[in-house]
């Protein structure tokens, strides 16, 4: 009986056995973050203009080491910047020690005003090189030693007046101004008080003079100060459990739905009679402030106000006599403004006024002159006009970046666009490639670098003209190493959202040894926005963990989603309002099928999902409201309860209500003396956003949760909210957390949570369990 047990087992033994697929984590380790990058240098050229000149010069690192660059625009001229063999040999006369040509120690890189002549350091030695006649001098033998004599301060801490007649300041958190002249001390102000202060420290509990939040008007004859109120914000806390002895870490932290947030005040102060006059701000209840002074002169005053609702804004002059406030520009854009490409510009001391606003659908420029009356629209179309990049007021021109010109492309890549401030709308394409434009312009504005890539596209750097035309070619990136790896660049693919009408946009990462014979698989690599999405928009040898990731042995995805990013329109970037916690789940989940039907290489019965921050929030809400879809999750830093994250984030994407109510209160008549009882009006702020915790209950899959511990941004009081609800559900899960670590990871614990992560991804979807073997993170390299 025992010899026919023993039998069926050996070949059910090896039928489970072949269900498992072995990780490959040594392959994986080549090109892990922070490691595959060291095989690549420079991908971009980064312009050091000189100061009165379009010439620039630039350094940029390949496979030969580094080398300097000088450009000429005018003259078309692309060369080095001195030869390398040359200058080793130079400066080896003087320093008298070895010097690699391929990496010059030179640091301190600057031209002079004559244009011609570079300086620099090495060592102890200052240098000065002609870029024309190639002659190096030695100009110091040494540094001079810094002067560590303490300096006696003259005591006048403060802002002086343009003029230098006065000079303003705090004491005590109170406003004070000075005579220079007399040195007659005048007490302006007498309400200031911690954190409610005229100081730029509104924290400071000594006496003395600090600099005050003053800015002068150009005649000195006065000047406007800022005071915030921030007594009643509320703190949350760290432990720095790697000090010395561990301790607490207090800072201050407005949450979705705080009753008591901060609120801006603003004064003028004529050093006539030297009398504070509060201009009238407030409209609405907790909004918020910006101010605005046009030209380097400061003239006048503007700011903008907008309500706690993120739905409305006015723009506002200030009159400087009298402090009264006049509205130039009022705008409601439901369900909130776009704070990622919002632009704001005064020109020509205020009197044209360049905005930007979803008013059509799509993000565009318009023209409005200093009375806030609509002028034109500089720029129209179905697409989004993005991040301003320069503004001609002299030739009277824009330049900026533009989304989704092409009908049908990818809608995600910047491409550089100007337009006239007084045209129709109509605007001209600088740079037709479809891929990430950064540009660099010169002070002039005559000419540009252009740097573009995308994932699949080699980066490539330019010299072009405010026309568009190519002048000449910069150095390019040297990509052989990386190529001899093996490495391959990602693969776009479209998908349908769930509507099944709305495309959705992403790419997609095989292990470099794929077998499309095998089935893999697949890893979605998630971030919701609304202010932006996980797909790569730039060259990446990394992009994040995904290449890494794929190569353990999976197939790595990341697509955009309904609610996602704003360089698509206001519909698809504002379809999560109200919704902050599920609205991108079921894109992701569609996105995913479509592609196991697509490709036979898929295997659907074992997907995983992962990201950080918004990603941990959403990696963890897919695997507990799918919980037979998703089979694992890697959900690292995660704002798993949004109530408990900052102000900004949910009530602006979830929504806020304002909620207004009526207290009785007894007063005494002014005339009759008797008591009268009056309806007193309450406002305050609600909102209540979904987390992940109400999900609790649903997990299925094999989820890992990861926080910092000292994360100032996403608390890590979110992740253990999560972990205390998956117990209370009788849960099982894995909770790792990263000592010393903030919102971002860095490091050794970086490359811990990488490995932990693909740990995590190969036990559960390809039955490796071979990790939990590991007696050093990185055994699998001893194999």
């Amino acid at each position: 009986m025992m010899i026919k047990c023993f039998l069926w087992f050996v070949p059910c033994f090896f039928v489970l056995a072949g269900f498992a697929q072995k990780a490959n984590y040594k392959e994986a380790e080549r090109f892990m973050r922070g490691n595959a990058e060291k095989l690549v240098g420079s991908t971009k050229v980064s312009p050091r203009f000189l100061k009165e000149s379009d010439k620039f010069w630039y350094s940029y690192k390949t496979g030969d080491g580094t080398r300097y660059y000088f450009v000429d625009p005018k003259a078309k001229i692309h060369r080095e910047l001195f030869d390398r063999e040359f200058m080793t040999a130079e400066i080896s006369k003087y320093t008298h020690g070895p010097v690699n040509y391929k990496e010059l120690p030179v640091r301190a890189l600057a031209f002079k005003e004559d244009e011609k002549t570079l300086k620099f350091e090495v060592d102890t030695f200052r240098f000065e090189y002609n870029i024309y006649t190639n002659r190096l001098v030695k100009i110091d033998s040494a540094r001079k030693k810094p002067d560590t004599t303490p300096k006696k301060s003259n005591g006048l801490v403060g802002t002086y007046s343009p003029d230098s007649t006065y000079i303003v300041y705090a004491k005590s958190h109170n406003l004070y101004m000075l005579s220079v002249k007399d040195s007659v001390e005048t007490q302006i102000t007498t309400d200031g008080t911690l954190k409610y202060s005229y100081a730029y420290d509104d924290t400071d509990t000594t006496s003395k003079r600090e600099s005050a939040r003053v800015t002068w008007f150009e005649n000195s004859e006065r000047f406007y100060v800022r005071r915030s109120d921030r007594r009643k914000i509320k703190t949350l806390y760290v432990v720095n459990n790697l000090s010395s002895r561990p301790t607490l870490n207090e800072y201050e932290y407005v949450m979705a739905g705080d009753q008591e947030v901060q609120h801006e005040e603003l004064f003028l102060v004529d050093t006539t009679d030297k009398k504070l006059i509060k201009v009238p701000v407030e409209k609405w209840p907790d909004q918020t402030l910006r101010l605005f002074t046009p030209g380097k002169k400061v003239n006048s005053l503007y700011f903008l106000r907008k309500k706690r609702t993120c739905d409305e804004i006015d723009f506002c002059k200030v009159d400087l006599k009298t402090g009264e406030v006049k509205v130039l520009i009022n705008e409601i854009s439901k369900p909130y403004f776009n704070n990622d490409f919002f632009h704001l510009s005064l020109l020509n001391e205020g009197e044209d006024i360049i905005w930007w606003s979803e008013r059509t659908g799509h993000g565009h420029f318009y023209h409005y002159d200093g009375e806030g009356n609509l002028k034109n629209a500089i720029t129209a179309g179905n697409w989004t006009a993005g991040k301003m990049v320069k503004i001609d007021t002299v030739g009277r021109t824009i330049y900026f970046g533009a989304y989704g010109q092409e009908k049908g492309a990818c809608p995600y890549y910047a491409r550089v666009n100007k337009a006239r401030i007084d045209g129709n709308g109509q605007v001209e394409v600088l740079t037709p490639e479809q891929a990430t434009h950064e540009a660099y312009f010169s002070k002039s504005g005559r000419y540009f670098v252009d740097n573009y890539s995308r994932a699949d596209l080699e980066p490539r750097s330019v010299l072009r003209d405010n026309k568009g035309k190519v002048i000449l070619e910069l150095a390019s990136p040297d990509l052989t190493r990386l190529y001899e790896t093996g490495w391959k660049m990602p693969e776009p693919f479209t998908v349908k959202a769930a509507d099944g009408h709305t495309d959705l946009y992403g790419f997609m990462w095989k292990p470099f040894d794929f077998d499309s014979t095998r089935r893999y698989p697949i890893i979605s690599y998630v971030y919701p926005g609304p202010q932006t999405e996980a797909i790569p928009l730039e060259f990446s040898v990394t992009a994040a963990y995904n290449v890494g990731l794929a190569q353990v042995g999976f197939v790595v995805v990341t697509f955009g989603h309904r609610g996602g990013s704003p360089m698509r329109d206001k519909w698809y970037h504002t379809f999560g309002y109200n919704n902050l916690r599920d609205y991108p789940l079921a894109d992701d989940k569609c996105g995913i099928e479509q592609l196991a039907d697509r490709f036979s290489f898929i295997d659907k019965s074992k997907v995983g999902i992962f990201g950080h921050s918004g990603g941990g929030f959403m990696s963890t809400a897919a695997l507990c409201t799918y919980p037979d879809f998703y089979t694992a999750a890697v959900s690292s830093a995660g704002n798993h309860d949004n109530n408990i994250y900052n102000q900004w984030w949910g009530e602006t994407h979830h929504g806020v209500r304002e909620v207004k109510s009526f207290e009785k209160k007894t007063v005494k008549d002014s005339i009759t003396g008797k008591d009268t009882t009056i309806s007193v009006e309450k406002i305050k702020f609600e909102t209540k956003i979904p987390t992940n915790i109400e999900l609790a209950k649903n997990l299925k899959g094999y989820l890992m949760l990861v926080t910092g511990d000292v994360d100032n941004n996403v608390h890590p009081a979110n992740t253990l909210r999560m972990a205390d609800a998956l117990l209370k559900a009788g849960k099982n899960f894995d909770l790792v957390i990263l000592p010393g670590q903030a919102h971002g990871f860095m490091g050794i614990q970086q490359a811990f949570y990488q490995r932990k992560m693909w740990f995590h991804f190969a036990k559960h979807l390809l039955g490796d369990y071979s990790s939990d073997q590991f007696r050093e993170i990185d055994a699998y390299m001893r194999l």
